[in-house]
């Protein structure tokens, strides 16, 4: 193993080098700077201390975190990252006015208070790194999520550290590293994550779990996923924020936004009047007379029924012919010009809505496209599986999506309900029901 770990990361012995090189320079010109102190000449003193720390601190920056990465702290810490926060910046800017004091007057109170302040800065990213080691994470979502709609999910964060709790935790959507068994797994719809927000929890005990309750919301339909969250943390001076990844696998798959109830009606009032014209007719014994309801058909009006008692009567018959209907989908378009694939996902959605109300009804329902089909049963029982495929059904522009709608709208069982973008053409049938994103 640690073989494999030096042919990894090999030792770059001209940049120790020159590090060393670069150490020595800043040593003689610190000697220099002294010296020049004690004849009275400060200010070339001063320069010069400056220089030899510039020249030590880029030496020690290029070989010392090669250096610190081959031992097993280095690994311990290279599974996170830190960011220097803007109180960190400023923190930063208050040490560099106290060195430049200290270089120049040499007073040992302000290299005392230097001193503090560096190690302020190494217990700032010791706690946090501290904070959250530890934890993990567990996110539950919701089987069935709509675009557009917003979803309640559970964020659960574990502490298995046996003594210390966390502080002040923020959750985000993250991916692993590039080159740590990171996987390609990536939101296909939206370039954010699973998670809108970040997510806050200022204290998770020891040995416990703190239950974040989160809403989702999806702009568009399709399979959203990622392989890790972010977790961070600034505690406890907010000098430096910890980061760390933590793989935790989650993929949401997002059905169609469903449009509002008026137009969906309209649709489904337009879709039963040509089934009812289109019916043969139903059972021969008569169950009762009873008054008129609307919706009932003009062709079961009782006419001595009504003429006897001045109301209006219809038949209701013993044995019902069931409603069947074919939704065909057809996924053919002109092109794929933002403005026209915008219109194929209003079309898919007007799909996804006529399918979700008929599935609360006792319609019974079958679904044709383009290498997809169901079989006629009762829409509450296809639903899900005709979902799913409209959360991730791409257009097609080629030549031969024109042929689809030919071929199919022969064999349907049911009354042909077509979703198109186009608004005739010799493909559609006659006495089908055309639905457009028009």
């Amino acid at each position: 193993m640690s073989e494999g770990r030096d042919r990894r990361n090999p030792l770059n012995w001209k940049r120790i080098l020159g590090a060393g090189v670069g150490l020595a320079a800043s040593f003689f010109l610190a000697l220099d700077a002294t010296a020049l102190e004690q004849h009275g000449r400060f200010r070339l003193g001063a320069l010069l201390a400056g220089t030899a720390l510039l020249v030590a601190a880029i030496a020690a920056i290029t070989v010392l975190p090669g250096l610190v990465k081959r031992t097993v702290f280095g690994r311990w810490m290279s599974r996170t990252r830190f960011e220097l926060t803007r109180e960190g910046a400023a923190y930063l800017l208050i040490i560099l006015l106290i060195t430049l004091a200290s270089l120049n007057t040499g007073n040992n109170l302000l290299f005392m208070i230097l001193t503090i302040l560096f190690a302020g800065i190494l217990a700032s990213g010791l706690c946090s790194k501290m904070v959250l080691a530890g934890i993990e994470l567990e996110l539950s979502v919701p089987e069935h999520v709509f675009a557009g709609q917003p979803t309640s999910a559970r964020l659960k964060l574990r502490n298995t550290k046996r003594r210390l709790p966390s502080f002040s935790i923020t959750v985000s959507s993250g991916t692993s590293k590039p080159g740590r068994g990171a996987s390609s797994m990536r939101p296909l719809q939206s370039p954010g994550g699973v998670l809108n927000e970040p997510i806050y929890a200022p204290y998770v005990p020891s040995r416990g779990t703190v239950t974040q309750h989160v809403t989702l919301k999806f702009a568009r339909r399709g399979r959203y996923g990622q392989d890790a969250f972010m977790i961070r943390s600034k505690f406890p001076f907010g000098i430096l924020r910890c980061v760390r990844f933590l793989p935790w696998r989650c993929e949401v798959l997002v059905f169609p936004a469903i449009l509002p109830t008026a137009k969906i009606a309209r649709l489904l009032h337009h879709s039963t009047a040509e089934l009812e014209r289109a019916r043969k007719g139903r059972g021969e014994d008569i169950y009762a007379i009873r008054d008129y309801r609307e919706g009932d058909s003009a062709r079961h009006v009782h006419w001595k029924g009504t003429a006897k008692t001045q109301r209006l009567k219809v038949r209701e018959f013993s044995e019902q012919e069931e409603n069947c209907l074919t939704l065909i989908f057809d996924t053919g378009t002109a092109g794929t010009d933002a403005a026209t694939l915008e219109k194929f996902e209003k079309l898919v959605s007007l799909g996804a809505s006529v399918a979700w109300s008929l599935s609360e009804t006792g319609v019974r329902l079958q679904f044709l496209s383009a290498g997809f089909s169901s079989p006629m049963a009762p829409a509450a029982d296809v639903i899900y599986l005709l979902l799913e495929w409209l959360a991730t059904v791409e257009p097609d522009s080629s030549p031969h999506a024109g042929g689809f709608l030919a071929s199919v709208s022969a064999a349907t069982d049911g009354f042909p309900v077509i979703f198109t973008m186009k608004e005739d053409g010799p493909d559609i049938p006659e006495g089908a029901m055309v639905v457009t994103p028009n």
